[in-house]
């Protein structure tokens, strides 16, 4: 029988122990820890490196910090990240969550019968993934054609669409997205400025690192932050005189950008 080790992060410690309850009720569930922020469910993870992770993301608390960017952030640290199997009150994060690739998505309080689905599921892939029918590789070459690797991924290309006028931007070459009421305006490198009717909050959804939220007005470019001034609580942007402030509420992803330049090539002086 396969055994799944698995963490809960949620900042509601009821919903931990209703969701740790249900699950020892299967055999293949083995509990290791749980967490209720976002660091800290990130350091158990890092230490874990459980198969499975139930996460809330839409918390009581929005100082826990817990979203789908804590998914993009697990994309730094592992080639192959544990299943997530998202646990929350609401269905309207369903379509974004599949976009973030979770592995399931199951409303509270969690009830046996769809926990139990979710391990049939777990079991199949599992089972599917051992019994993978050789296939042959292919040559390099077919017929003249060169055939490109499949695990070498293209820069992202975003396509603005506006009454078919298709607008294509190298998403590297985004320096911010600042919110423009139901519209969001995109400053690139160049200085130049474009609008997309889109709200912020779907760029913050379908976009992953290094794109952070730092302000209800503002999705940032990790890449482009020249400067990070805690007491003003301003972002500097690279060759530019444009300073975007970050709030209370996003803080946690600020530090988070703080840690990640140190856990860099790095020296501090």
């Amino acid at each position: 029988m396969k055994k799944y080790s698995y963490i809960i992060i949620d900042d509601d410690a009821e919903s931990i122990l209703k969701t740790q309850t249900t699950a020892s009720g299967f055999s293949e569930l083995s509990f290791m820890a749980s967490a209720s922020t976002f660091q800290d469910g990130l350091n158990l993870v890092l230490e874990h490196q459980p198969a499975l992770i139930f996460l809330e993301i839409e918390p009581q608390n929005a100082s826990s910090h817990l979203s789908l960017t804590f998914i993009s952030e697990l994309h730094r640290f592992f080639q192959q990240i544990p299943k997530i199997i998202i646990t929350t009150k609401q269905k309207d994060k369903a379509f974004d969550a599949i976009q973030y690739g979770v592995f399931d998505y199951l409303l509270k309080p969690i009830l046996s019968n769809d926990l139990l689905k979710t391990i049939l599921k777990l079991n199949r892939a599992n089972l599917e993934t051992q019994i993978a029918p050789f296939r042959e590789e292919p040559s390099s070459v077919i017929e003249n054609q060169i055939m490109i690797p499949q695990n070498i991924q293209k820069p992202l290309t975003i396509c603005i669409k506006s009454y078919g006028d298709y607008r294509y931007l190298n998403a590297e070459d985004i320096c911010y997205f600042q919110a423009d009421n139901n519209s969001t305006d995109i400053y690139l490198n160049t200085g130049e400025m474009i609008t997309a009717f889109k709200t912020l909050k779907h760029f913050e959804s379908v976009l992953t690192y290094p794109f952070i939220r730092i302000h209800n007005s503002y999705v940032i470019n990790r890449n482009y932050i020249s400067r990070i001034h805690s007491g003003n609580s301003i972002c500097y942007i690279k060759n530019s005189t444009k300073k975007i402030p970050f709030s209370k509420t996003y803080r946690g992803n600020v530090e988070q950008i703080i840690a990640d330049f140190a856990a860099g090539n790095y020296l501090e002086v």
